[in-house]
């Protein structure tokens, strides 16, 4: 059974990290390896909250960056489209870009070297969704990163062929994640629903086709007259869409997470 919802400040603790001069809250709760969770738009809504428990409750600590919005506080068609609206205009997200990393995955990737330096072990997990769905690829630069979850993953925004077939990497930064996937045997994960228009079966091709074996793809049908009755506008795998049955494809989705991180945190050197 998932566990009950409550105020994310009951059981984790918040803490002012400051990198390269750039400060920003940290939500943390658990032991074990690292996992820094990146969540998605509009904020750490109570079903993202809900999932940082689940993976803490596996055995690991979790680090909840808080980017935008407002802590626990449930989605709504307005609060996703202002909290959109803020990522749009922010420096610190690109989201067109095609060409490169939005730069707050520089703070995040530094952020996954204290937790490693921290914590020890192999490295640490890095997971993003939606809008950061795609900064756990390029956290990868980072050796620290060992296991890197791109769930529903939907930067660039796809308009257009380019966008939608873009990882939102550079070349250089997808250089070192194919090097490292090749010579350190590092796996990515990521995780879509079929009929997902914002983050697009192209963009999955392009990661298979980039980084072979090294990329495991998890696709979740949500076409019409699919078994599951699953809608066609599904979109966040890991909470709004998660369902606690046994044998349901987000449940078992959910599951590769946790035996992905198991698999790779868990490693003896």
């Amino acid at each position: 059974m998932f566990p009950a919802r409550k105020p994310l400040s009951e059981d984790f603790e918040r803490a002012e990290v400051t990198i390269d001069g750039m400060t920003k809250p940290v939500w943390r709760s658990g032991n074990g390896p690292g996992v820094v969770i990146m969540h998605e738009v509009p904020g750490i809504t109570p079903r993202v909250a809900r999932f940082a428990r689940i993976v803490r409750d596996h055995g690991f600590t979790v680090f909840l960056p808080e980017m935008f919005g407002v802590v626990d506080k449930p989605v709504s068609g307005g609060y996703v489209i202002s909290s959109m609206a803020h990522c749009c205009v922010s420096r610190e997200f690109h989201v067109l870009a095609t060409g490169g990393s939005s730069p707050i995955t520089d703070w995040l990737r530094k952020l996954c070297r204290q937790v490693h330096e921290e914590l020890g072990g192999p490295g640490v997990g890095a997971l993003g969704m939606c809008m950061t769905g795609n900064f756990a690829l390029a956290l990868m630069v980072d050796p620290s990163v060992q296991a890197p979850v791109l769930s529903q993953p939907s930067l660039p925004f796809p308009i257009g062929k380019a966008r939608a077939r873009a990882v939102h990497a550079s070349p250089e930064e997808l250089s070192v994640i194919k090097r490292r996937v090749r010579e350190e045997g590092v796996k990515v994960l990521g995780l879509r629903f079929t009929a997902d228009p914002i983050c697009t079966r192209a963009r999955f091709e392009t990661l298979r086709r980039e980084l072979g074996e090294g990329f495991e793809g998890i696709e979740i049908d949500s076409g019409p007259d699919n078994p599951w009755g699953i809608k066609r506008v599904a979109h966040s795998v890991l909470t709004e869409e998660l369902v606690d049955d046994d044998g349901h494809p987000t449940k078992q989705a959910l599951d590769r997470v946790l035996g992905f991180f198991d698999e790779r945190l868990r490693r003896t050197a």
